[in-house]
């Protein structure tokens, strides 16, 4: 088993028990409120602490109260390392050939000290992954008592925050497009759970009851393979459980898994988490090599199919679209009147978010930055990007684009990062990093 390290910067204060529940945080938005979180760092500035961790995973770190969990997989053999940037040659069609221990993990958000870990499950993965997925890249989710966690094939686990095992499903194995393994994380409403699963099979949507583990409902889902998160959407009218894909973008009452509306026009991939605001719902996709890369802003209450049509961007239950506004990987991030759109290849774009109307295209953030997958975050009116090789790209939020800062750490990143009250939670692909204020030496 392999062993962790903690390289403990300096001695700190406990940190604020600010949760950070979900991937992207509460309301799925990326999006901290917080002015104590560091604007500024680098291997030997405002890192509190640095934790190796075993084996290998992209999912995020999620915080509640004094803990940062953690999911990954570990092997009993060497496996092959991923490789950065965008390019074809990743596929692999068997599954690996190992053995592996779905962990969960439990840190001290104030020291990084190990609290505990968990062997979800142990075994033979049954599916392929590409050489940038891993078996553990979907984010739990809490609702601070408890911990969900989500493993593809290798199950679904319900734990309390010591670490017992409350309760655990088995949802099947499945092929995936291309061999590229699953994503989508799980995401609670009340007392549901929710599990989206598009595979080139039997693709479906589950509700569970979070206690027990009890299947509510199940519908089938006319889809195949989709990497998206689902989101629930909370407007006055009502609440809705968004979920995108290749085919339709589809909204179910999330009591009875009964479909509200549904949406089509998106590209062939499928990996953006929508995000709201503004009374507003907005859902993307944007597949590099797909004539259609679509940003589409939903009003509240739709109904039936308000697929566009023609090459209208507009009508009854849709407010706006930018054909080509939409990312590949990373979702968008809301700020004040803006919203910005992060692609893949190292370009930044701002749309405003009431209207759609490009506030500035797509601009370069730094010659020879071009590999993205992180999806942004904000405070302080700032924007951050962090890139595959570790440099983090602080842009002034606003109607000008205008790069403030840049931040490096030497590890490659392709985990969207957890946020504290006054700390980053970084998960790079050997360590994760707290990132906090600290006062100069």
């Amino acid at each position: 088993m392999l062993a962790f390290s903690v390289a403990f910067i300096a001695l700190v204060s406990p940190i604020a028990a600010d949760d950070w529940p979900q991937f992207r945080g509460p309301g799925a938005a990326g999006v901290s409120s917080s002015s104590r979180l560091p604007i500024v760092w680098g291997e030997s500035r405002n890192v509190r602490w640095k934790v190796e961790v075993p084996g290998v995973a992209w999912s995020s770190p999620v915080i509640a109260g004094d803990r940062v969990f953690i999911t990954t997989a570990v092997s009993d053999s060497p496996q092959e390392a991923p490789k950065k940037g965008l390019y074809f040659g990743g596929d692999r069609p068997a599954p690996r050939q190992a053995t592996f221990r779905w962990e969960v993990i439990a840190l001290d958000r104030r020291d990084g000290s190990v609290l505990w870990r968990r062997v979800a499950h142990n075994g033979k993965p049954t599916g392929a992954i590409h050489i940038k997925n891993t078996y553990a890249s979907e984010t739990p989710v809490t609702d601070g008592e408890r911990l969900y966690v989500y493993f593809g094939a290798a199950g679904l686990h319900c734990l309390n925050l010591d670490g017992e095992i409350i309760w655990q499903k088995q949802l099947g194995s499945y092929k995936t497009r291309f061999g590229w393994g699953t994503a989508s994380s799980p995401v609670l409403d009340g007392d549901r759970l929710f599990v989206q699963n598009d595979n080139e099979d039997q693709s479906f949507l589950v509700a569970f009851d979070k206690k027990t583990g009890d299947e509510l409902w199940r519908v089938a889902r006319d889809e195949k393979s989709s990497w998206s998160t689902p989101f629930i959407w909370r407007t006055k009218q009502r609440t809705e459980l968004v979920t995108c894909a290749t085919n339709r973008v589809r909204s179910y009452d999330p009591a009875t898994g009964n479909l509200l509306w549904e949406l089509g026009g998106m590209s062939a991939i499928c990996s953006p988490t929508p995000v709201a605001g503004h009374d507003l719902l907005f859902v993307s996709s944007g597949y590099v090599l797909d004539a259609r890369r679509p940003l589409f802003a939903i009003r509240p209450g739709a109904s039936g199919d308000i697929t566009l049509a023609g090459d209208a961007t507009s009508n009854a239950g849709v407010a706006w679209c930018q054909k080509l506004g939409g990312p590949y990987i990373p979702s968008p991030v809301l700020v004040g009147a803006h919203i910005y759109v992060l692609y893949d290849q190292g370009f930044l774009a701002c749309f405003d978010a009431r209207t759609g109307r490009p506030v500035y295209g797509k601009q370069r953030i730094e010659p020879g930055a071009g590999a993205f997958t992180v999806s942004p975050w904000s405070y302080d009116d700032k924007i951050f990007c962090l890139s595959e090789d570790g440099d983090t790209f602080v842009i002034a939020a606003g109607p000008e684009y205008k790069l403030i800062g840049k931040n490096s750490l030497d590890e490659m990143f392709m985990a969207t990062p957890a946020l504290g009250d006054d700390a980053v939670i970084l998960r790079g692909l050997e360590h994760v990093f707290c990132i906090g204020n600290r006062p100069p030496k």
